[in-house]
């Protein structure tokens, strides 16, 4: 069938040469310290501590600490619970998806696996030992399956949003049913793949397209000139995170009289990231939708209807970067151990790729018949590079002889201090000037506190505890919390094992499947009428995570 117009179309809203923006930049920065079992369980408030494999990441020092060599691999696993539900319209109504829904996704993970060989030089004084260890470390796992969905009764839609978009930013027909519309900077992908697949398309008013009016495929255009969806639509949200970023560490220490280790990290940073999100939109009863007017292969008009749609966006970076941390630690009385490390902000070389799809499927009244259109952006590829911050961390440990330990770590990462380097386009310049100067304005000091406890009843047996504290890059009134607990056995030989529980407290997230669109147009003139307000679904998450560690390892 041939598709003429009578209203329609189209989706989203999103980036064309540039996928990464400040809150990405952010996320991809943000450390959430594995570690080994023990020093899981303990908050890894171990920067005045030292002496295991997952003290290296926090304070390069630590590793002389011990007098022994080591070898330890720490398979984890992470679990993620999100469970959605509609926030209350400002009127008090009934939320647009009053369902509560629940999703669970797990990950197999290694947080911790590495060496440390110990050299004991025989000298009472001076240089008494130094190690050399090699450590892998996850500082940070993305485990996030997000879904919501329910009725919207609210008379809103993501493609009435798209078109309200497309026509505020003074798109046109001729723009985007350009030859190779993907290679305008000006143009967003997400329009660009709507549009081609019916989601938004012009208004025809008679005979006449207006050229820079639109409207959705779920919408009419009433009389009075007035575009509205006409009917309820069950709508549907998916957002899904994976990856991880890592660092692959070659540490040296020493220790120096028993009161004073140094250590020097030399590392590189590996990040891997996945974000994929998606949403559809059903009509209840599609013959309140008569949206859309086909010619069929006898050139007679039949009036279509709007089924279903589905928008999906996947994006997808990796990159590696170096840095360097040099630490400080020392003993001055029995028990007491003070202890300070700072790294180098750690420069990233990033690809990335990202692609757009859609479909829209209309049906004809009394038929079985569905037309559906679909389309797909070519695949978005960019190179950048960036800084994250600085880290410095300070912390105080006393040790209670073979009976017992309790440390507190602070650390301080100053996010505004992240930079973003432009590929050397020159359409690139004046988005890298404007993308530092925001960060600048948004972000700020983070502030970590982690604190730890272990007591050890027997000798063989040790019970931990631990707590963290991180506030928002953006506001100290938003952090979130850690508490971990674990215990561990060590045996009369070399081997010995521990295992370790966390759960991450994080602030309750609010979201809009799509943005507030104001205004309708007018079909004959095109102008743009801003009076009309039209609203979101806004979605309340809770998210619940989980890690459980177990570290097996050896001394000799």
């Amino acid at each position: 069938m041939k598709r003429t117009i009578l209203s329609v179309i189209l989706i989203v809203a999103a980036a064309s040469a540039h996928a990464q923006d400040a809150y990405s930049l952010l996320e991809l920065s943000e450390n959430q310290y594995g570690g080994t079992a023990r020093t899981v369980a303990m908050g890894n408030a171990f920067t005045a501590l030292g002496g295991d494999l997952g003290s290296i990441a926090i304070n390069p020092a630590g590793s002389s600490v011990a007098k022994h060599s080591q070898f330890s691999i720490t398979p984890g696993l992470g679990i993620s619970i999100n469970t959605t539900k509609g926030t209350r319209m400002p009127n008090g109504s009934t939320p647009y998806f009053d369902r509560e829904l629940k999703n669970t996704k797990t990950d197999f993970n290694m947080p911790n696996m590495g060496f440390s060989m110990n050299w004991d030089t025989g000298r009472k004084y001076g240089l008494k030992n130094m190690a050399f260890s090699f450590i892998v470390q996850t500082t940070n796992n993305w485990n996030e399956d997000i879904y919501a969905a329910g009725r919207n009764t609210n008379y809103t839609s993501f493609m009435g949003a798209m078109a309200a978009n497309a026509q505020r930013n003074g798109y046109t027909s001729a723009m985007l049913a350009a030859d190779d519309p993907f290679s305008n900077p000006y143009l967003d992908w997400g329009t660009i793949t709507g549009y081609n697949c019916f989601m938004i398309d012009n208004i025809r008013e008679g005979e006449t397209i207006i050229d820079d009016a639109f409207a959705g495929a779920s919408e009419i255009v009433l009389e009075n000139k007035e575009i509205i969806v006409p009917a309820p639509l069950e709508q549907a949200y998916g957002r899904r995170k994976e990856g991880n970023k890592s660092e692959y560490i070659f540490n040296f220490s020493a220790n120096i009289s028993d009161f004073i280790h140094i250590g020097l990290n030399l590392g590189f940073n590996s990040i891997n990231y996945s974000f994929m999100e998606y949403v559809k939109e059903q009509a209840v009863d599609y013959k309140e939708f008569p949206t859309m007017k086909f010619e069929d292969e006898e050139g007679n008009q039949v009036q279509g209807y709007f089924n279903n749609m589905k928008y999906n966006y996947q994006y997808n970076t990796s990159g590696i970067g170096c840095f360097a941390k040099l630490g400080v630690l020392l003993t001055p009385v029995a028990g007491l151990r003070i202890g300070a490390a700072i790294q180098t902000p750690v420069t990233m070389n990033m690809n990335e790729e990202w692609v757009y799809s859609g479909s829209t499927a209309f049906a004809f009244k009394n038929s079985s018949g569905v037309e559906t259109f679909s389309s797909e952006s070519p695949v978005g590829k960019n190179s950048y590079s960036y800084s994250s911050p600085y880290r410095a961390n300070f912390g105080l440990a006393y040790t209670f002889g073979k009976w017992g330990i309790i440390s507190a770590d602070y650390e301080l990462c100053d996010y505004g201090t992240m930079k973003y380097f432009s590929s050397g386009y020159a359409n690139d310049l004046d988005y890298s000037d404007e993308l530092n100067q925001h960060i600048k304005e948004v972000f700020g000091i983070s502030h970590m506190l982690r604190g730890g406890l272990e007591v050890k009843p027997i000798s063989s047996l040790s019970l931990r505890a631990g707590y963290g504290l991180t506030t928002s890059a953006q506001t100290i009134s938003k952090f979130t919390q850690d508490i971990s607990f674990g215990l561990g056995y060590s045996s009369n030989g070399s081997f010995f094992a521990d295992a370790a529980c966390r759960t991450r407290l994080v602030p309750t997230e609010y979201f809009m499947i799509y943005d507030n669109y104001y205004g309708t147009s007018d079909p004959t003139t095109g102008e743009f009428i801003p009076d009309i307000e039209h609203l979101s679904p806004e979605i309340m998450n809770k998210a619940s995570l989980w890690e459980i560690l177990i570290t097996f390892g050896w001394r000799f």
